[in-house]
């Protein structure tokens, strides 16, 4: 398969057909990386990115075209070859989890134990049923329990502490995001904040949440995330050195 003209990707991908699961392909350095494309109200310049398992999502904001779109994915060769250089030189994760594999818990490296009949994460202790195979699932599910129980509780603590109308808040397993706020005042937040340090949780939380002040990323919103969550920066930071949770 080669990469598309711009000419054939716009007669493929017409305006408004934002039907999810839609495929194109960039060639870089005669590698094809699948791309996603997906259209946002809420975006305002077009944005690439790409995921650890090699899918890039290429975003056309409201006021863009599906032409500045490609256009504007093409010239991201050399950015696109250096987040594979970059992806490729990261350890890799296990993906089945077993006694005595580490994973990130509260922002800390914890090792799995079993302890009789039951998985231990520090003061966490998950019954278990059978020790053999892979313990993953079983950790996630309670981890994902953990956050739904926390996570709206902190969300509807913050925002009556700052003062906003909330109206709902869901917590879901997004694959490239850690949280979104809707024109209806819901806050979405993903499972695996449960994993990053209390004050990168509080951060994305708090970052939603003056989405409710300024619906948008425009220095306005970045003066109120910074009013309420003066460290922002080092929690960004802190994501960016830790990437990977939302690809597993």
């Amino acid at each position: 398969m080669t990469q598309l003209p711009v000419f054939e990707f716009l007669r493929r991908y017409q305006v408004n057909d934002t039907k999810p699961g839609r495929r194109e392909m960039l060639l870089v350095n005669g590698r094809e990386i699948p791309v996603a494309v997906v259209r946002s109200r809420r975006a305002r310049r077009y944005v690439l990115r790409l995921r650890a398992d090699g899918l890039a999502r290429l975003t056309i904001p409201r006021s863009g075209s599906a032409r500045g779109a490609w256009e504007f994915a093409q010239r991201q060769e050399a950015w696109l070859e250096r987040q594979l250089q970059h992806f490729a030189a990261r350890p890799v994760r296990p993906k089945e989890w077993q006694a005595g594999t580490e994973i990130l818990f509260r922002g800390e490296r914890v090792r799995i134990e079993l302890t009789g009949n039951a998985v231990q994460l520090r003061d966490e202790i998950i019954p278990l049923t059978d020790a053999a195979g892979d313990l993953r699932p079983l950790i996630e599910r309670h981890l994902r329990k953990l956050a739904a129980k926390e996570l709206p509780a902190r969300t509807f603590e913050f925002a009556a502490l700052h003062q906003l109308s909330v109206r709902r808040v869901t917590v879901r397993a997004q694959r490239s995001r850690w949280g979104s706020c809707s024109f209806k005042n819901v806050i979405s937040l993903n499972w695996r904040l449960i994993q990053t340090p209390p004050f990168v949780r509080d951060y994305i939380i708090l970052h939603e949440l003056m989405h409710l002040r300024q619906m948008n990323h425009s220095a306005r919103f970045w003066k109120e995330v910074e009013g309420v969550c003066p460290e922002y920066k080092t929690a960004k930071l802190w994501l960016k050195e830790n990437p990977g949770l939302l690809d597993h």
